[in-house]
């Protein structure tokens, strides 16, 4: 069990302690105290722990351990990506510090059992983000990267010049302009310039 507060520490311990399939053989203020312990002492079926610790971090001793023991994160942290990135660390649950007693002794027998838990309200969180990149349309693809000039050339005819203006503009020849403006519609796919300005816009190559 890895926790920084002694109260906190103590209130687990008592609850533990009440369950006969458990036992704590080691309590720890931070994650090196747990690689420390785990050179010499007993192996954990499972390491509950803390993320916010003085010294070596939860998320830092998740990373050392390379998943050789199973871990479940008991944290306030309920930011989906860290918890992404810890399950992605090695972790094998999360749960927050909310959660009520038989919450925790489900996550604790699940996850000592080689299962994995997430809690409710992170599960729903992920879930949440898993539809928010469904229903994000993705842009469609260049067939070829613009070049520095094409993307002149595409934010002048967004704002609207004709063809002998741009050209006026960039010192350049009426045919050139036109060869970019063909290459910019061969390129995203578009074949007339309102659908032109249209793409540029959706995908950020001009405002």
């Amino acid at each position: 069990m890895v926790e920084d507060h002694h109260i906190v520490r103590d209130g687990l311990r008592f609850i533990l302690d009440q369950e006969p399939d458990m036992q704590v053989i080691f309590e720890a203020a931070n994650g090196q105290d747990v690689l420390d312990y785990l050179e010499s002492g007993p192996e954990p079926d499972l390491i509950l722990t803390d993320m916010n610790m003085p010294g070596l971090d939860g998320m830092a001793m998740i990373k050392a351990l390379k998943k050789k023991y199973p871990v479940l994160v008991l944290s306030m942290l309920d930011h989906v990506q860290y918890v992404f990135e810890t399950i992605n660390a090695g972790a094998r649950g999360y749960l927050l510090k909310n959660a009520n007693k038989k919450e925790m002794l489900l996550a604790i027998r699940h996850v000592a059992d080689g299962g994995t838990y997430i809690c409710p309200e992170i599960s729903l969180k992920l879930l949440n983000r898993c539809a928010q990149i469904i229903d994000t349309p993705t842009p469609p693809k260049l067939n070829n990267e613009l070049s520095d000039r094409e993307i002149e050339v595409l934010k002048l005819i967004a704002e609207g010049f004709t063809n002998n203006e741009i050209a006026s503009k960039l010192f350049s020849s009426r045919r050139t302009i036109e060869g970019h403006r063909q290459s910019l519609m061969e390129k995203t796919g578009n074949n007339n310039t309102a659908t032109l300005i249209k793409f540029a816009v959706k995908n950020g190559l001009v405002s």
